[in-house]
């Protein structure tokens, strides 16, 4: 038996951390441009954090304005209604959690290692677990709890053909359930992306034999989530969920309150079933007419996946008479979206932004001023109670050093009715 050895250093004092802050909040295009409360401690009952005696976080709705109007003569003062405010509470904070574990014998074996050399090796690391982490809160934020659908039946052997092979990672811990509530888990062993299969095993590094699979059936809506993401409470809330109608995959409620008691907690929801890779732009807006109509706001952004993205580009170039690119409006961003001002002759200008961590069956109408997200300081590295960035474990097989990073916090959607979704996109 000798000590574990995987050429992943160890992390110290080498790294500086305007490499590990900068890489998490910059490569995102929610968390990049989401208003956020950092000052929300989330200590809940008495003694808390700080002297806090309450971890609630209220959420002030407007349930309806002043109303009353009338002609030829003033409104009796019994008729006159007024502005009325609904409190909405976040009960907690919702958490997750970013690990990553180095070992001590390979800092032993490459000790001659100068420190430049740790700061060309450790930092490409810690970047490409930074932007998977965000990933991971991204498509949760935008999505909802699951993070890949099956597209087929699941089988003995351990295979499961998924829609986003890209969000699988191998010796990932990874859960698939479906609405039944039977769920399996796995950890994958290999990704095939030409035919998108995964293959999962009952132990990392491929041990332990296959996970049967063939109970994760098409019918039965399995999807794949993230550790604990599949428990109810868990996982952030997400645009879907708290845009959508119960009755078109949303939730009934939105932070304590039932959405059909106000207007002013409804978003627009627009059926996507119509829509096709030719005539998606003409969709987008007639769907856009629908939401400035019906709605309270003004929303400026359509967000979308990259599928739905590149049709509405192609369809703009098919169709240039009957919208354009604005000149100059095009960018593709370092920071992982793409975005496009498209003028239409009759309808006005839109800026369409791709997004990859976006899905294809959906397409969101965003008014920034509807959301936000408060925490108690956002994304943070761990520091142990002796303020060292690391934590040491041992056994016989050697040293590890953990890092971790989290999140402590909730999405508030304050403003349903600023915004609009197309639902149900299957082109």
């Amino acid at each position: 038996m000798s000590t574990t050895r995987t050429f992943q250093d160890m992390l110290d004092d080498y790294i500086p951390d305007r490499v590990f802050i900068e890489e998490i909040v910059r490569r995102d295009f929610l968390l990049s441009n989401i208003e956020r409360d950092d000052d929300w401690t989330g200590a809940g009952g008495t003694g808390g954090q700080n002297g806090a005696t309450n971890s609630n976080y209220v959420v002030k709705f407007k349930g309806a304005g002043a109303s009353s109007v009338s002609y030829g003569q003033l409104s009796a003062a019994a008729d006159i209604a007024q502005d009325k405010y609904v409190r909405g509470i976040i009960t907690a904070q919702k958490e997750v959690w970013g690990s990553m574990i180095f070992n001590h014998r390979d800092l032993m074996e490459n000790k001659k290692i100068s420190e430049q050399k740790f700061l060309d090796i450790l930092p490409n690391s810690i970047e490409d677990f930074a932007d998977y982490f965000k990933g991971v809160i991204s498509v949760n934020l935008l999505n909802g709890s699951q993070f890949a659908k099956l597209t087929a039946d699941g089988t003995a052997g351990g295979n499961i053909i998924v829609d986003r092979p890209d969000r699988f990672v191998i010796n990932q811990k990874v859960i698939v359930q479906n609405n039944v509530g039977v769920n399996v888990t796995g950890y994958v062993n290999t990704i095939d992306m030409d035919t998108f299969t995964i293959n999962l095993t009952v132990a990392r590094y491929g041990a332990g034999g296959v996970v049967n699979c063939a109970g994760m059936l098409l019918v039965d809506v399995a999807q794949c989530y993230n550790d604990g993401a599949q428990t109810a409470g868990q996982p952030f809330l997400s645009l879907r969920e708290a845009l959508l109608a119960a009755t078109h995959g949303g939730g009934a409620t939105l932070h304590g309150q039932t959405k059909t008691a106000y207007p002013y907690l409804q978003a627009i929801n627009i059926p996507g079933d119509k829509i096709t890779a030719t005539n998606i732009m003409t969709q987008i807006f007639d769907a856009l007419t629908k939401v400035r109509t019906f709605g309270k706001g003004a929303p400026k952004a359509v967000i979308m996946s990259y599928k739905n993205y590149g049709s509405a580009i192609k369809s703009v170039e098919d169709k240039k008479g009957n919208f354009n690119v604005i000149p100059g409006s095009q960018a593709t961003s370092e920071f992982g979206w793409d975005e496009i001002t498209i003028g239409s002759v009759a309808k006005g200008n839109l800026k369409l932004v791709g997004v990859q961590e976006m899905d294809d069956d959906i397409i969101i109408f965003l008014d920034w001023r509807a959301l936000k997200f408060a925490s108690n300081g956002f994304i943070q590295k761990v520091k142990s109670p002796d303020g060292l960035e690391y934590f040491v474990q041992r056994a016989q097989t050697g040293y590890q050093y953990i890092i971790d990073m989290c999140v402590f916090g909730e999405l508030v959607v304050d403003r349903p009715s600023y915004c609009g979704i197309i639902y149900g996109i299957s082109y």
